[in-house]
């Protein structure tokens, strides 16, 4: 009865909090430039440059901050070399002037 509770433990608690540690651990270690973050604080900025344990993030115009890896809580957007073109090839005043036409 013993076993079955301790097996009944990891299977409910232990195995996917290791399971998310492991997943943060992955996010935290593919952040790059250009990639929009929220801090565990909530603090929301573009990273501009990465070390090995330390990321450097713009939070304002000028303003940048340096972060412990660790304390990245999530990626809100990631840059990627396939939607950054895209994203400068839109052009708003065009679209806008092809929806009044």
């Amino acid at each position: 009865m013993i076993a079955l509770l301790f097996g009944v433990m990891y299977f409910m608690m232990i195995r996917p909090q290791q399971k998310r540690r492991r997943e943060a651990e992955q996010m935290q270690s593919q952040i790059g430039p250009g990639d929009q973050v929220v801090t565990i604080g909530g603090l929301h900025g573009t990273v501009t440059g990465v070390d090995d344990e330390t990321v450097m993030i713009e939070i304002a115009p000028g303003v940048q901050t340096r972060y412990a890896r660790p304390a990245i809580a999530r990626v809100v957007s990631p840059t990627t070399a396939e939607s950054a073109p895209a994203a400068e090839s839109v052009d708003p005043v065009v679209d806008e002037a092809r929806v009044k036409e």
